[in-house]
């Protein structure tokens, strides 16, 4: 078994600590959201954060990293064929279930509304 700090001996090349740091930084840009060195699935949400991201800096930046670390793109990989067929809006997931308001079975009336409608003032059906 090997460990975490075997696994990260790549964060001892500077230049390749530089761009973890601009990932980091723009990540904690956009989202809010501070990712630290020592995170056990550190390379993982590198990697899903640059997949949701809408800056072009940040998936450059990304792509550049896994270009000099071969392993990230194996990594990256492997998560997506795990996820499988997910169907995504917007880089969030988005949840199966049948739980829809338009989607209702052959023969299955559509359910009446529970709530009341207001609509400038008049009661909508």
């Amino acid at each position: 078994m090997t460990s975490l700090a075997s696994e990260r001996s790549w964060l001892l090349d500077p230049g390749l600590l530089k761009l973890v740091h601009q990932c980091r930084r723009m990540i904690h840009t956009e989202f809010g959201v501070k990712l630290h060195l020592t995170e056990e699935h550190l390379e993982q949400r590198l990697a899903d954060y640059a997949r949701k991201t809408r800056s072009s800096q940040l998936i450059r930046t990304w792509e550049t990293l896994k270009e000099r670390v071969p392993h990230l793109d194996i990594a990256e990989a492997e998560d997506d064929k795990s996820e499988g067929a997910k169907r995504t809006y917007r880089g969030q997931a988005i949840a199966e279930d049948g739980n829809d308001k338009n989607s209702h079975q052959e023969g299955e009336e559509a359910r009446p509304r529970r709530t009341k409608v207001i609509y400038r003032g008049q009661v909508v059906g």
